[in-house]
């Protein structure tokens, strides 16, 4: 899939503006049997199967369905396992992109992924108590770059009392497997199936506390399908089934040397010190010679996440790299508005650019992760930020794999600085309270 891309100067795109906000609309039934109908063919070559777990103590609707974000197929998924009644699409902007009045018209509402965006709520409200229609929700945000859950916001169960709906959940197996987001969008012979489930009814969510309600959907949400693949016997004999393993093992884990490993065919081979490791049809890797430090993908994965926490903590940790960027202001096109240099550390992010005039920071508690992607939209590996005036899709020229490091490194460093916060504010308390008992 590509997007509309038009060059214009920087100035000239600050100077577009915003587009208007409209309510969301109920998908009629003809729209919604189209996509119906030309979901079909990608579903029948997977062999696609769902159960249903309480879903008739759910009731007809609207509900709030949340579903695990695994690859292109999922939207597919969803208009198989929930047609024909109609759901509104929470959907990230740039995907209204050349496409505004058919987005809106099929049931998507907008919204900047890891931007604060004070009118999502209010649109999901206008979906399920004016539109009669349930909303569909990833909540994850972003695509598993590691085939594992992602980090979920924070009081999602406060979403789900504002809305006061039966919450369902879409939990696919398989999606991953067949199309995970670092081989490139080549498909794989994988059998795809689905748990829809109702989480909680409505008298449910009237009755938990917001903290019981994020509990037990960070549970329904604790995935690793690379052990699901392992434990079913998938195996994956296609010849390119590691192609862009290096996207997410970016780090050797052999000599720790970084942006020299390649995944390509069968194998994952490091460039430095040339040790080369298999990855088998069941999803293992294999060292060809001497130990496997990892023979699991999520484990090297963790083990990258606690290197660069520790680069954090010992100050280390940087990134700063030459980047094309690209610009969303409005739904008409991604605007191309030069080269700059975008600079990652301890204190967050900053962009420079288009000879002098763009400058852009961003503090490290601005998200608790980052949008980030592999081949966006056919054009490159992408790290976007940006505000709820504007994104900079930042695509890097420097070489190497930066992407995944600076997506764990966004989410470590929020942490850090999140502990840090609430630890300076309890001594804050604290020493208030000893004021007052002295007083």
């Amino acid at each position: 899939m590509k997007i509309k891309v038009k060059q214009l100067p920087y100035e000239e795109v600050m100077a577009i503006q915003k587009p208007k906000h409209l309510d969301p609309l109920r998908p009629n039934i003809i729209f919604r049997t189209l996509i119906r109908i030309l979901s079909q063919s990608d579903l029948s070559k997977t062999g696609f199967t769902y159960k249903l777990h309480r879903m008739d103590e759910a009731g007809e609707g609207p509900f709030l369905i949340l579903m695990n974000h695994s690859s292109f197929i999922d939207l597919k998924i969803a208009s198989k396992v929930l047609y024909p009644k109609p759901f509104c699409i929470v959907c990230t902007s740039d995907g209204f992109v050349g496409k505004d009045w058919l987005m809106r018209h099929i049931g998507c509402i907008p919204t900047k992924k890891f931007v604060g965006d004070p009118t999502l709520i209010s649109d999901m409200r206008c979906a399920v108590e004016k539109k009669k229609a349930s909303v569909l929700m990833y909540p994850e945000a972003s695509y598993s770059f590691d085939g594992c859950a992602t980090p979920l916001p924070r009081h999602l169960g406060l979403l789900m009392k504002k809305l006061d709906v039966p919450v369902v959940t879409v939990i696919t197996h398989g999606a991953f497997a067949r199309d995970p987001l670092y081989n490139g969008l080549q498909n794989r012979k994988v059998k795809v199936s689905a748990d829809v489930s109702c989480l909680f009814t409505r008298e449910e969510v009237r009755e938990k506390s917001v903290e019981e309600l994020d509990e037990i959907l960070d549970g329904a949400f604790s995935f690793d399908n690379w052990k699901w693949q392992f434990e079913n016997k998938v195996e994956i004999n296609e010849p390119f089934r590691a192609d862009g393993l290096n996207r997410i093992l970016y780090k050797c884990a052999h000599c720790g040397i970084e942006g020299q490993m390649e995944g390509k065919g069968t194998l994952l081979t490091c460039h430095s010190c040339g040790k080369q490791y298999e990855l088998t049809p069941l999803g293992k890797l294999r060292a060809l010679e001497g130990e496997t430090e990892f023979e699991h993908v999520p484990d090297w994965y963790k083990w990258e996440r606690e290197c660069v926490k520790n680069e954090l903590l010992e100050g280390s940790y940087r990134l700063d790299v030459p980047v094309k960027i690209g610009v969303m202001v409005d739904y008409k096109a991604i605007y191309m508005v030069g080269e700059g240099q975008l600079r990652h550390d301890s204190e967050g992010f900053f962009l420079t650019g288009c000879d002098g005039n763009l400058e852009y920071s961003q503090k490290p508690l601005a998200s608790y992760s980052l949008y980030s992607d592999y081949y966006w939209y056919e054009i490159g590996d992408v790290i976007c930020i940006g505000d709820k005036d504007r994104l900079f899709y930042c695509f890097p020229q420097g070489g190497g794999d930066v992407v995944a490091k600076t997506r764990i490194a966004a989410e470590e460093l929020y942490k850090l600085k999140k502990a840090r916060r609430k630890r300076t504010e309890r001594v804050a308390a604290l020493s208030g309270e000893a004021a007052e008992t002295s007083i």
